[in-house]
């Protein structure tokens, strides 16, 4: 059984990485805030400047000791677990208080007017200052955490259960298909059927969110083979996507169904059959696939089955990569086009 710490490290750790020069600028706003928070607490107006002064060189110098002594540890820390690192993280934090406020009595205490305060109600009341503080930052970077991860496991989940949705749909309308041969064509739907059972089986096995384009592509060109059988020379395909790095990553059956609807909605009615163009182009951090086929003018309107599956593409598409992915269907005169757009994403 898997321990706790090494369940956080698979999950990563909570604690944010503080070497980031965003949350080092973070890190001095906040103390500032702090810092102007306590002078306006405690202090009288006549020497409120001073006060802010010499309390702002001191949380500034807690905040940014604080984030580096984290950065420095921040991999070993996440070695311990949620729940170690958090202690361990606490415990350091008020421990450089401490020491800081060790220092800052003797180098900077006197610079003040008035009457020094004593040793031990500066330092206790700095130690109770920094350890609600850190509590508090602590606490938050934690429940953040959590947040995200149960964001990412909806997601994932939901994820999952569209693409459960779309294997069933891809499975039978390839029996259907093999089925329509076995009357005329028996010889071709044992091929068919061998192809498909390739076909399942690399479906049925695959739970990965992303997959290398290279694998969608394989899967898409398999399946076109098939319905080439089906429907011989009415069936005519040009590729051009040799622009797409093979390892892109996409999620998987997001070409394919297209080019079912391409099939069964564009060429199959044509009594001429016709030519599906399949292009694929980089752009910067996107590719862009382009799906056309012809389609009869006055045809009929499409399918629910059809609607169900570019409807199911684009939730797959805005659950992986939010607005960013997208999917645009378009009638052009007697042709319809599909368009994906998919931005550059590393594969869970």
């Amino acid at each position: 059984m898997p321990s706790e710490a090494t369940d956080s490290h698979r999950r990563g750790s909570f604690l944010p990485d503080f070497c980031a020069l965003p949350m080092v600028f973070g890190v001095v706003v906040l103390s500032e805030l702090f810092a102007i928070v306590l002078v306006l607490a405690s202090s009288r107006p006549e020497r409120i400047w001073d006060d802010l002064a010499l309390v702002s060189l001191f949380m500034q110098w807690a905040g940014l000791s604080g984030a580096a002594l984290l950065c420095v540890l921040r991999k070993p820390l996440s070695r311990l677990g949620d729940i170690g690192a958090g202690t361990a993280s606490y415990l350091l934090l008020v421990l450089l208080v401490l020491l800081l406020s060790e220092g800052a009595y003797h180098l900077l205490l006197d610079a003040l007017p008035g009457e020094p305060e004593g040793h031990f109600q500066f330092v206790s009341r700095n130690l109770a200052v920094g350890a609600i503080v850190a509590g508090i930052i602590l606490r938050y970077f934690y429940i953040r955490h959590q947040w995200r991860l149960q964001v990412e496991a909806k997601s994932e989940a939901r994820l999952q259960a569209l693409q459960a949705r779309i294997r069933p749909h891809f499975l039978f309308n390839s029996l259907n298909t093999a089925a329509s041969l076995t009357h005329e064509h028996p010889e071709l739907a044992e091929q068919a059927l061998e192809d498909l059972a390739d076909l399942f089986r690399a479906s049925l096995s695959d739970s990965r969110t992303l997959v290398p384009f290279a694998d969608e592509l394989s899967l898409s060109r398999r399946y076109l083979a098939i319905e080439q059988l089906r429907l011989g020379e009415r069936l005519r395909v040009r590729w051009d996507v040799e622009a797409i790095p093979e390892q892109w990553a996409v999620p998987p059956l997001v070409l394919q169904p297209l080019l079912e609807n391409a099939v069964c909605h564009g060429i199959e009615p044509l009594a001429g059959g016709g030519m599906i163009d399949i292009a694929g182009r980089r752009s910067g951090r996107f590719v862009d696939i382009e799906v056309v086929n012809p389609e009869m003018q006055n045809g009929a309107p499409r399918t629910r089955g059809s609607r169900m599956a570019v409807d199911n593409i684009r939730q797959r598409l805005a659950a992986c990569y939010g607005a960013e992915g997208e999917l645009v269907v378009e009638r052009d005169g007697d042709e319809y086009r599909a368009r994906l757009r998919i931005p550059e994403r590393s594969k869970r």
